[in-house]
């Protein structure tokens, strides 16, 4: 497909997003070209170091920056990345009068006091909640809190820092270990302040799936059957088609497109989590407007649909259409269990003859820290699966997962 002048695609984006790569090249699958707006000027991958350089913390700078680059040659669409630059392309979607989500809409979606607070405006199910003054005595705004709670930072992803608390002596130890954590947010409310919420007893599930003229519809729900009970939450397998009722995914779709239009979503790529508890009800536990996180896309590709150009489609204004694959498939996002310098992974080769393992990636090299949660935000790596059903997906990832071993050394620090 030839290149127009208007077939460009303005891609804001953090410097060493993994989301890069497979964003160009969905790009270029649809005739696209990608400028990319980072602040990664001194960056070893050529697009970044060719694109633009802003500063994501003076969104007016931004704006000035991407409106010069509009008049050289129009965008046909823009996109942010991930959730810390999703407010930033609706907002400059907004300006060239380009499809775009609400900037508001998306704040919303990445900032989780924020979206709680619309949510229970709008009659959406949500955990009973409130936020944390950190400066203040914890002992004090404990008072009254539901138990067992979970404290969430207000805007970081990978479950890091989510953490479970049954009693204030928990509430009080998971807030103080949160600190540093929170120290390294630039902005003040952020550093200070935590969310708050009734722990909800149940299964997890996630969704996928997009919005187009305020109209969602569904990619696929994703099982998790690894029980999320705490103290921390990390995510492991994902699997589809899920087991749930027909009437239940039903219901589940209403329960994301009551909240999308809560948020003032209506375009782009839904990722949405949810807990169902032991009456059927549907929690709302986090509306994202972007694709799934990690490599879990992979498990969506196939011949004809790509998440990503799905994303692109709709942030140029084009009509999308969607047809899963009927086999079941699932990923494990390996966790971190333990803290130190990753030496080597034993057990590779047998993991990846187990019958219905596609692949195995491994992401993190050789000599580097491990860093588990609730402080880190990293996964091992990707077991991939497919079956004819889901079970047999679960069972062969279960397997393989078991045929690896990480073998660590103590980390040794100098101050």
């Amino acid at each position: 497909m030839s290149h127009n002048s208007d077939r460009r695609l303005l891609l804001i984006s953090h410097h060493n997003s993994y989301r890069i790569a497979p964003y160009i090249k969905a790009a270029k699958n649809l005739g696209l070209e990608v400028t990319i707006a980072s602040q990664g000027k001194h960056s070893l991958v050529t697009e970044v170091a060719n694109g633009m350089h802003v500063d994501f913390d003076d969104a007016s700078s931004v704006m000035d920056a991407i409106l010069n680059e509009s008049h050289k040659r129009p965008f046909a669409g823009i996109l942010g990345s991930d959730d810390q630059t999703v407010e930033l392309a609706a907002m400059a979607a907004k300006m060239l009068k380009l499809p775009h989500n609400p900037p508001n809409a998306a704040l919303c979606s990445r900032r989780k006091d924020l979206a709680r607070a619309q949510l229970s405006l709008t009659g959406c199910p949500v955990p009973i909640h409130c936020l944390l003054d950190l400066n203040r005595p914890l002992q004090i705004q404990s008072a009254g809190l539901p138990w067992p709670c979970v404290v969430k930072p207000l805007n970081m992803s990978a479950s890091r820092g989510v953490i479970r608390a049954d009693n204030t002596a928990e509430l009080i130890t998971a807030c103080e270990r949160l600190r540093p954590m929170l120290a390294e947010i630039r902005d003040e409310f952020e550093q200070t302040h935590i969310l708050v919420e009734e722990y909800i007893h149940g299964i997890e599930i996630a969704y996928e799936g997009y919005l187009q003229n305020g109209r969602l519809e569904t990619i696929t729900i994703f099982d998790k059957p690894d029980p999320l009970v705490g103290p921390y939450f990390e995510e492991t397998i994902y699997v589809t088609p899920s087991a749930l009722s027909a009437i239940l995914q039903q219901a589940i779709k209403e329960v994301i497109q009551q909240a999308c239009e809560s948020y003032g979503l209506v375009t782009g790529a839904v990722h949405a989590e949810c807990r169902i508890d032991d009456n059927n009800k549907i929690w709302i536990l986090e509306i994202a407007s972007r694709t799934i996180g990690g490599d879990c896309a992979r498990m969506l590709d196939c011949e004809n649909f790509n998440i990503e150009e799905l994303a692109i489609m709709l942030a140029i204004g084009q009509p999308v259409e969607v047809a899963m694959p009927k086999q079941a498939r699932g990923v494990m996002m390996i966790p971190i269990k333990q803290k130190g310098l990753l030496r080597r992974v034993e057990g590779l080769l047998a993991a990846n003859r187990v019958p219905g393992i596609d692949k195995i990636d491994i992401i993190i090299s050789e000599g580097h820290e491990l860093v588990p949660l609730p402080e880190g935000n990293q996964y091992l790596g990707y077991i991939f699966a497919s079956a004819d059903t889901a079970e047999q997906v679960t069972a062969a990832i279960r397997e393989a997962h078991a045929k690896l071993e990480f073998i660590t050394a103590p980390v040794f620090k100098i101050f």
